[in-house]
């Protein structure tokens, strides 16, 4: 059995590729934030339209109620929104680290994850934004007693976005996880669908956990999250689950 690298490497020569690819994605990182502090208020602005919206419809408008909120705001979005975009170059830097320790077969059972991994992410964002958001904060604003007049705190948004975009898109990587079950074998097709109710109540009690304290929002995200189960079980057919004995006999090869 041929090893991954035809010259062993030690462990220093480890630390400094890992050093090296971390100062890339720090970089990287840097220079999208440097390009989107510039445009950080308009940022902001497309960030806010779904609530702003709503809110000016009532006579209401936006505030700023900490004295450093809005510079420290708009900062905060541009450095979260260049790691979000420099994400698929950071774990490129991530697999190319992994890579060569990897076989062939296990190359081409990570490479499309790794991907999937991403655009999932993405699709939970974009979900979050055009279909998740609307629907929350129209809910939130027309709840309301008619003599309040609705006056959201800039920070308070950015707070509520982040945490909607977080949790919808690691969310939507539960394909990615349920694969990866399967493939591991620490469980099967059969077993996770014999235990579909279980998983049915623990995705509405993760909607409780990272979303705001009211069943609407809950319902939102466990329902999606639900329906990415079943999607991952679909994908899980075609997965070949990791032989042990196989990998052992491999393990021993290698040394």
């Amino acid at each position: 059995m041929s090893q991954s690298h035809d010259v062993p490497q030690s462990i220093i020569d480890h630390l400094k590729e890992l050093r090296t690819r971390l100062l890339r994605s720090v970089i990287v990182v840097l220079v999208l934030f440097g390009i989107l502090y510039v445009f950080s208020n308009e940022l902001y602005g497309i960030l806010s339209a779904p609530l702003r919206i709503l809110v000016e419809e009532q006579a209401g408008q936006i505030i700023a109620t900490g004295v450093a909120s809005p510079f420290l705001v708009p900062f905060k979005l541009s450095f979260v929104a260049a790691v979000m975009l420099g994400m698929p170059f950071i774990l490129y830097q991530l697999w190319a680290f992994i890579a060569p320790a990897l076989y062939l077969h296990e190359r081409r059972m990570m490479m499309p994850l790794f991907i999937s991994s991403v655009i999932l992410f993405y699709c939970g964002v974009l979900f979050t934004y055009f279909v998740v958001m609307p629907l929350v904060f129209g809910f939130f604003t027309s709840v309301g007693p008619d003599m309040v007049n609705i006056m959201p705190d800039i920070a308070a948004i950015l707070d509520f976005s982040l945490k909607m975009f977080f949790a919808f898109g690691l969310a939507f990587e539960i394909p990615i996880a349920t694969v990866l079950l399967i493939y591991s074998g620490i469980t099967t097709v059969e077993s996770l669908r014999r235990k579909r109710p279980y998983i049915f109540i623990g995705c509405f009690a993760i909607g409780m956990l990272v979303t705001p304290p009211d069943v609407f929002s809950q319902t939102i995200l466990a329902v999606p999250m639900w329906l990415l189960f079943e999607l991952g079980l679909v994908f899980a057919k075609w997965v070949k689950p990791l032989d042990r004995e196989e990998e052992a006999e491999k393990a021993e090869d290698r040394e």
